[in-house]
């Protein structure tokens, strides 16, 4: 029941918030949005105090004659991702109090139903289910973009909707394709996952192939990966900043979350043979975002090549398929949700106060705010993955992992650690250091709301590098699972 209570709380408050009328709206969304936080850290509570509690779990029957399902439940690697989702979304409800929206009901409504979308997806158990919410959460990040975007939105957003949608569709012919291959035994077909799970396994070689690439290419442009990213960067930047924040910091963590839980247990024959492309596929990635990231001189832009190159070694320590690449990938997802909503607010910030994110144009910001610098600063560190800070923790088990898997693989996905310090460093030395210009010496102290986000981020960066260990412990159990069900 807590498990259904976390999905239809976000939806209530979607309509709630529908039908509140200006600046309201928004307070209102903050304090509901707090409020299903503290839902997901009661649920945090319940899996610790007890994992197989049936207070996480909800299994009605939806649509008895095909077999459909309404199952949800919460696991260490679906808790993590929901934690995720519920801790970020009252930060990115809040980087949003110094800018003023057209119908303001209408964007903090749409981010709530996103957020009920989003969890679904992390805690559904059938199939068909996945799939509803898997497209749900498409539609309202869709009109954010659409309607509060900036230049060209209309162009950008539509290629980006056309994009997901095709991925979409090739892994609801798969789904669709497992489901006429369950109840071999017993006659009666399912959507459950574990159901399609032993549908999956049962398939031959062959078959297996295809289902993995149906639904490795879904996940592939969601997350995004090489060379299904083209989407991505200008996405980023027409994106109004929270739009930019929920697709950067959780909704990418669909396509990896998909890999691990709905495809890799899936099709064990299939991974065995194609996954070793798709490995290449996310190193290469890296490489070539890292390298097109350090010539970027529009900030929000480097940061969107940025997280391209993050997500392509999430993708490898998952393909690795061993308890230190996977368990680095979910610690990662959590590191990069974080840092990337402070990296897309910081740019925000220098674009309200300075009128450009050019970093050719910025400078000397230090000088006149060096409170700003400092907690810029701590939020590079964590993206560059600095010891004792959050970035760090993932990123050494990802390297771990694809090196069980291949030490050539690991030597060129630990580039990734190098190319990062350049571009990250280099912005910084260019925003932040040197001389004030006209531009930068109007830079004024921060609002009470940007720093209490950024305050919270950099305390999220510390905390979680010094002391992982309570995230690590949540999802091992569930991760040495998965492992041994395919093995």
């Amino acid at each position: 029941m807590l498990t259904g209570l976390l999905i239809v709380l976000p939806l209530i408050a979607a309509a709630l918030v529908f039908l509140i009328k200006g600046k309201a709206a928004r307070t209102a969304a903050l304090g509901l949005s707090v409020i299903e936080f503290g839902l997901a850290l009661f649920a945090w509570f319940t899996f610790k105090t007890d994992p197989t509690s049936k207070m996480l779990l909800l299994d009605c029957t939806w649509v008895e004659s095909l077999g459909i399902k309404f199952a949800v439940a919460i696991d260490g690697m679906s808790l993590l991702m929901v934690l995720l989702t519920t801790f970020l979304v009252p930060l990115i409800i809040l980087s949003s109090f110094n800018t003023e929206h057209e119908r303001p009901n209408v964007f903090y409504g749409l981010i709530m139903l996103m957020q009920m979308a989003l969890v679904g997806v992390f805690v559904a158990n059938d199939g068909f289910l996945f799939y509803v919410f898997w497209e749900l959460a498409l539609i309202p990040i869709y009109f954010i973009c659409l309607v509060w975007g900036g230049d060209n939105r209309a162009k950008i957003t539509f290629k980006f909707f056309v994009y997901t949608l095709f991925g979409s569709l090739f892994m609801l012919i798969a789904l669709v394709f497992l489901y006429q291959h369950t109840g071999m035994q017993t006659g009666i077909k399912s959507w459950a996952i574990n159901d399609l799970y032993q549908a999956g396994r049962s398939l031959t070689e062959a078959q297996q192939g295809y289902v993995f690439w149906a639904m490795f290419l879904a996940f592939a442009i969601k997350m995004p990966i090489f060379p299904f990213h083209t989407w991505q960067p200008d996405t980023y930047v027409a994106a109004p900043t929270q739009g930019t924040m929920l697709l950067s910091g959780i909704m990418l963590k669909m396509g990896t979350f998909g890999l691990l839980k709905w495809l890799l247990p899936v099709v064990p024959l299939g991974v065995q043979n194609w996954g070793n492309v798709a490995m290449i596929l996310s190193v290469f990635g890296i490489i070539y975002a890292s390298c097109i990231a350090i010539v970027q001189t529009d900030f929000k832009r480097l940061i969107a090549y940025s997280s391209i190159a993050h997500v392509g070694l999430i993708a490898a320590g998952i393909l690795a398929w061993n308890q230190q690449g996977v368990q680095g990938a979910l610690m990662q997802m959590v590191s990069h949700g974080i840092n990337v909503v402070g990296l897309f607010l910081i740019a925000d910030i220098l674009m309200r106060q300075t009128g450009t994110r050019e970093i050719s144009k910025l400078g000397g910001i230090r000088n006149v705010n060096p409170q700003f610098a400092v907690l810029y600063l701590i939020v590079l560190l964590g993206s560059v993955a600095l010891p004792l800070t959050n970035g760090f923790v993932g990123e050494f088990l990802l390297i771990t992992g694809v090196y069980g898997y291949s030490a050539w693989m690991a030597a060129f996905a630990g580039l990734s650690v190098i190319l990062g310090a350049v571009y990250m460093l280099r912005s910084y030395q260019g925003i932040m250091l040197g001389e004030t210009n006209e531009l930068t010496a109007k830079f004024t102290n921060l609002s009470g709301s940007d720093k209490a986000v950024l305050i919270i981020v950099c305390a999220a960066i510390i905390a979680l590098g010094v002391y992982p260990q309570p995230l690590t412990d949540l999802a091992e159990p569930a991760v040495k699972t998965l492992l041994m069900s395919t093995k």
